[in-house]
């Protein structure tokens, strides 16, 4: 039996900590890049190239919007991007013995 492949767009260590955090939030609800950028300490270039890993993947909806005249700029896991990071997690539990499975 040969183990489980990982995705390798979600694998990178920056593209898995985005998806990770925004898989922590409830369908439907997302984060300022801003907010995002603070909570991972990324720099905004750096965080704009993963975004457009995971967005170009279907994993990540980024949405452009003006708000009392500036730009602002939100982000949203798809519900591919949750399959993808949920199938993702199993695979490293089921490559890592002792890794629980939640209840």
């Amino acid at each position: 039996m040969s183990p489980p492949e990982l995705d390798a767009v979600i694998h990178a260590e920056a593209r898995l900590r985005v998806t990770a955090t925004l898989a922590a939030l409830g369908v439907g609800d997302r984060l300022s890049f801003p907010r995002l950028q603070s909570l991972l300490k990324m720099t905004s270039g750096n965080l704009s190239t993963h975004l457009r890993k995971l967005e170009d993947a279907g994993y990540v909806v980024v949405t452009k919007v003006h708000e009392d005249r500036k730009p602002t700029t939100y982000l949203e896991l798809t519900m591919t991007g949750r399959s993808a990071y949920a199938a993702y997690v199993d695979a490293l539990r089921d490559l890592v013995p002792g890794l629980s499975r939640p209840s």
